[in-house]
């Protein structure tokens, strides 16, 4: 068994207002995952005191990682990462589509990597997508469109994962899951993992998707008095395995 973690860190900064990196690396490293995808991180930004929070997080993970600029001025950069102590490469990492009569939108992208699982290779994709419904439904079409998953790079197994600013039944999520299953409904726990906003949360933003060569085993948030106040987000874990072909 496998176990695969999405989490919006919020920059690392928690609902108590502190900025706490190793607060972040140790509510990942205790639910001890094979695989994480964190959304919103900082790196190199003044607001975060200039540090690269994608490698401080791996190396207190002792992960390797690669990393996907959303957003890019000057010396700065946020985005999404991907870290595991498995054998990762990249498949790709680019923009997403922001809706054309709203140009001022937060920019959004996906980073896709292949990571080697007990001889064989998945395909993660981990992404943020943006606060309208208008955006995401472009970018949800963009990642099921030819240049992401709907070309010839799309393989099974493959997890897409991710802060998707919308619940399990909205237009993105809908078109994300044309070929995949929501791993929470996979679990039997459908509704009943609300990650959003952490100190009480009443929606599920966050959330995991899988091909058929995936067999979901477990699906929980990790809700405890650390995670409700380490982000604005909590944490959302997947145990599963890959299906026989």
């Amino acid at each position: 068994m496998s176990r695969v973690l999405t989490y919006n860190i919020h920059r690392c900064v928690g609902v108590d207002r502190r900025l706490d990196i190793d607060r972040i690396a140790s509510v990942i490293a205790a639910q001890r995952p094979d695989i994480v995808a964190l959304q919103e991180v900082d790196v190199g930004r003044a607001r975060t005191g200039g540090v690269d929070q994608a490698r401080a997080i791996a190396e207190r993970l002792g992960m390797a990682f690669h990393f996907h600029a959303a957003l890019t001025v000057a010396e700065e950069r946020y985005g999404d990462a991907v870290l595991t102590g498995l054998p990762l490469r990249l498949i790709k990492a680019g923009p997403l589509p922001g809706h054309p009569s709203l140009p001022r939108l937060e920019p959004r992208g996906a980073l896709w990597v292949a990571i080697e699982i007990e001889g064989a290779e998945i395909a993660v994709l981990n992404t943020h997508l943006g606060l309208i419904p208008k955006e995401q439904r472009l970018q949800a079409a963009a990642l099921t469109g030819p240049a992401w998953l709907g070309g010839n790079r799309r393989r099974d197994p493959l997890i897409v994962l991710g802060d998707f600013n919308t619940g399990a039944r909205g237009a993105a999520s809908r078109t994300l899951r044309n070929g995949l299953t929501d791993a929470a409904e996979a679990a039997g726990a459908g509704r009943s993992l609300r990650t959003y906003p952490s100190i009480a949360p009443i929606r599920r933003l966050d959330h995991v998707f899988v091909s058929p060569g995936i067999r979901v085993d477990a699906a929980f948030v990790v809700a405890d008095t650390v995670t409700r106040r380490a982000s604005d987000h909590l944490p959302l874990v997947v145990d599963f395995a890959l299906n026989p072909h």
